[in-house]
Parts: structure tokens; C-alpha cells; sequence
């Protein structure tokens, strides 16, 4: 019969956790892939976002939808939009909003950050003609202004830490199926 000291099945159950934790997160050591739908799903507990802007409009952004462009190495996101501004319309108008983002790592926050984001739509139902331009404009500065730098994915401190050893995400790739993060080891 063979024994096994209580310390050692620790560090046995210990490594074997860690080993298939880091699998799940996709870490291969010098990089990390997180899958569409992990990203997905640490996008939606950021939602809903409400700002205030410039003390005049009120702006929802729930139920956000991400998709992949590897080909242009940008990520896709819509979101449902709630626009309101009580001097100006009778009730909220509802609308979709949609841009798409180049992806950065922001060392500070220890998060991959939307980067130069574009609007590809802002319709919103139910706007009277004459706010049009200022609602697309408000589209602009709220993707400008408002979104860039936006969270999308945060490290744990644990996860920015290999053998010992603190280290930084690097490359950013959008995949079809995810985004994988370099990393730079000092």
C-alpha cells in the first residue's frame, strides 16, 4: 500500500486545479485566448451603461452583441439604445446603436479597452425630423467619447502573474472564434 502525505494530495489537487483552470482560460503561457463567448458574457454583466451627457441627454445601452471582424482585426457591438431628454421629446425614444472597435491593453485597469471606436448605426425610433443630425451626432461623440477606453475584458492580478513573475498583454488579434492576447514576458 502505497501513502501519500496530506500535504503532498494538496499539492497534487492544487496543481491539478490550476492546470485546469489556466486550460479553460485558454493561457498557453505566453498567451491568452478567450473565446467569443466567454467575451460575450463578461460584456453583459458591464450592461446596462447609462451616462448623462452634457446634462441634456439621458442614454441607456443594454443587451450588448458582440461579433468578430478578424479580418479587419476589430470586434462588432450592438446594443439596444434608450434616449432621453425630457425638454425635447414627450418620452424616451428606443433605438439600436452599433460600432465597431480596434481592441488595446490598458495597463492601468489591467483590461483590453475598445479602441477608436466607430458608429455604424444610431437609428432611433420615433425621432422627429428636425433632431436627426443632432441624435447621429450624439451617436459620434457617445462612441468618441463616451465608449473609448471601454472595458471589454479585465485581468485578474493572478492572471498577469506567470512562474513568479509579473508580466503585460502585448499583440491583441481578433480571431473568428475569439481574441487571443500575447504576452510580453520582461
Amino acid at each position: 500500500m502505497i501513502r501519500i502525505s496530506r500535504r503532498r494530495w494538496s499539492g497534487a489537487i492544487a496543481a491539478a486545479v490550476l492546470t485546469a483552470w489556466l486550460g479553460a482560460c485558454g493561457s498557453i503561457g505566453n498567451e491568452y485566448t478567450f473565446s467569443q463567448h466567454q467575451l460575450q458574457s463578461a460584456l453583459e454583466h458591464k450592461f446596462p451603461f447609462s451616462k448623462r451627457y452634457l446634462e441634456l441627454f439621458d442614454i441607456q445601452l443594454a443587451n450588448p452583441r458582440l461579433t468578430l471582424d478578424p479580418a479587419r482585426n476589430r470586434v462588432n457591438l450592438q446594443f439596444d439604445a434608450i434616449v432621453d431628454n425630457k425638454l425635447f421629446f414627450r418620452q424616451a425614444l428606443a433605438g439600436r446603436f452599433a460600432l465597431d472597435s480596434g481592441l488595446r491593453y490598458d495597463a492601468p485597469s489591467r483590461s483590453v479597452v475598445l479602441q477608436d471606436p466607430e458608429v455604424q448605426q444610431f437609428d432611433v425610433q420615433g425621432l422627429p425630423g428636425q433632431y436627426s443630425r443632432q441624435i447621429n451626432a450624439l451617436g459620434g461623440i457617445l462612441a468618441e467619447q463616451l465608449l473609448q477606453g471601454y472595458a471589454l475584458y479585465t485581468f485578474r492580478p493572478d492572471q498577469l502573474r506567470v512562474a513568479g513573475t509579473d508580466v503585460e498583454p502585448g499583440t491583441i488579434t481578433v480571431l473568428s472564434d475569439g481574441i487571443n492576447v500575447k504576452i510580453n514576458r520582461p
